[in-house]
């Protein structure tokens, strides 16, 4: 039992980061998705409503905006709603300034920090828009980034549209090489996802688009909110899905400790949303497989590894080629103290690096696992250290 139970921990692994994607690979090229319909004329484009939801960023609001305002979207279809979460720096002012030059823009200050989600959930209330455009004050957009969101709408059963985050500002001291790859695979994942299926599971939350009468308030204390509304919408039987031209730069993070403390955030609220959408595993149409596969899968990760080491070691009291598997598995653990004292000498090796990455993500999925059990009480976080 214990050695069918070790493969099948090798094997969890290996399906999520291996076998899925090349099966969607391989579904692309049997299954010809077919083509979705989008607006082509821009008087038949809808109204917009962007909301965002800011904390002292000072440092990137007035290229956001400045981005925003340069976009090609008809000027009478867009409004810009910004719930300030209390900030305590120049962002106020910065943004007063531009209302005064464009008068589309509303700024509502917010005495008490509330967080991210509830600050939206109470921005939406205001939007007069048809689809809101939830998205980050460090995501800057291109000209096009709102059209191509928005044009996709034409199809009724499209009921989410998500951006393509490229990423800038990399180092070879720090993980935003290894970064960076991580994201770009997900979106290739998640285009392939949505175009099968419709059930691109979870847009990047710096940028994506949903219809306003699909939004679903999000639980106060959650701390994933763009999951939590992507899952929402594809309960409700409608399609999400990706837009690889719908581009949107962002500054990709280079401090591991920062990235790790981001992402035992998101750990954390990835089990949040897997105790309420549980169900969906069972969802015909590629749902289930894709939130099985993509998901459900590399969350518990990090108990595949603990228990292919474990049990290896017990095999290999008795069997050789468990002892040595086990071996390997002790080495391969080590990569990430030798790439750490290397990184102290100013060594940096790309390859060991990639290892870091992935082991530092399933210790944090791991510790926001335990964080999950012990209960959130507020989804108030501290942001993650801009580059510039």
């Amino acid at each position: 039992m214990i050695e069918i139970l070790f493969w099948i921990s090798i094997l969890a692994v290996f399906h999520s980061y291996l076998l899925f994607p090349f099966s969607l690979l391989l579904m692309m090229k049997i299954k010809k998705p077919k083509k979705i319909s989008t607006f082509e004329n821009e008087n038949n484009l809808p109204s917009v409503s962007l909301l965002m939801s800011v904390f002292n960023e000072e440092k990137v609001i007035e290229e956001k905006l400045t981005s925003i305002l340069k976009s090609n979207y008809p000027e009478n279809k867009l409004e810009i709603i910004i719930g300030s979460d209390n900030s305590t720096d120049s962002t106020n002012r910065i943004i007063t300034n531009f209302i005064k030059k464009d008068k589309r823009i509303q700024l509502k200050n917010f005495a008490i920090r509330q967080g991210k989600p509830n600050i939206i959930n109470q921005l939406v209330n205001s939007a007069r828009g048809e689809i809101l455009l939830l998205t980050d004050a460090n995501v800057i957009f291109t000209e096009t980034t709102i059209i191509e969101l928005a044009k996709y709408f034409k199809e009724p059963k499209i009921g989410l549209v998500d951006a393509n985050m490229v990423n800038k500002g990399l180092a070879k001291d720090g993980i935003s090489i290894q970064e960076k790859a991580y994201i770009s695979r997900e979106v290739t994942i998640k285009n392939r996802e949505g175009k099968l299926w419709g059930a691109m599971m979870g847009p990047f939350g710096g940028c994506f688009a949903i219809r306003k009468k699909l939004f679903s308030n999000v639980p106060s204390n959650f701390l994933v909110d763009d999951f939590y509304i992507n899952m929402k919408i594809i309960e409700k039987n409608y399609a999400s899905i990706n837009n690889t031209d719908a581009i949107v730069y962002e500054d990709v993070s280079n401090e591991l400790k920062e990235e790790f403390r981001r992402k035992i955030r998101i750990a954390t609220g990835n089990f949040q949303n897997f105790a309420i959408f549980t169900q969906l595993i069972f969802q015909k149409n590629g749902i289930g497989y894709c939130y099985f596969s993509h998901k459900i899968l590399r969350w518990f990760g990090p108990f595949y590894i603990l228990f292919a080491l474990f049990s290896s070691f017990y095999l290999g009291l008795n069997n050789n080629f468990y002892l040595y598997l086990f071996y390997t598995q002790l080495i391969v653990l080590l990569l990430p103290f030798i790439d750490y004292l290397l990184r102290i000498l100013g060594i940096h090796i790309i390859i060991l690096r990639f290892i870091t990455h992935f082991y530092n993500m399933n210790l944090a999925l791991l510790i926001g696992f335990i964080k999950f059990l012990t209960g959130v009480k507020s989804n108030v976080w501290q942001p993650t250290k801009r580059n510039r």
